[in-house]
């Protein structure tokens, strides 16, 4: 092997690892912004970290980013960021209960009652942590 191959790969290697830590950088400066109720601030950092592509974290970014949305009343948005988590591949469980509660928060917001229960249903299921709003 030629040691330009060596370099291409190790380059290669390189820009993999900034752009999943840039990613992962960004998405926390996400969830520490909606934390602290700065919604436009988190989306922008979401945004920025789907931008980059970082595949194996774009299921958790969709996730929490639908319940961005849903805090900005973007709720259609939000159901479109939740389905993009929910159509990943993989041992995904935290992540699909996250994208099924947010999904269920946007639902129930656009009166989409019985569609909702059933998100909220799913979130429950995957993570029992997760309270239904519909039940008592």
């Amino acid at each position: 092997m030629k040691l330009s191959h060596i370099l291409a790969g190790i380059l290669v290697l390189v820009i993999c690892v900034f752009i999943y830590d840039s990613a992962g950088a960004l998405y926390s400066q996400s969830v520490d912004l909606a934390n602290a109720g700065k919604y436009s601030a988190a989306l922008k950092a979401a945004d920025q970290a789907l931008a980059l592509n970082a595949s194996s974290l774009n299921p958790i970014i969709q996730a929490n980013r639908a319940g961005i949305l849903v805090m900005l009343g973007r709720n259609e948005d939000a159901i479109t960021a939740a389905d993009a988590a929910l159509g990943a591949q993989g041992n995904l469980t935290t992540t699909y209960s996250i994208a099924y509660f947010n999904k269920g928060n946007a639902l129930r917001n656009l009166g989409r009652t019985d569609e909702a229960k059933a998100a909220y249903t799913k979130a429950a299921e995957l993570d029992p942590t997760l309270v239904n709003p519909y039940k008592t």
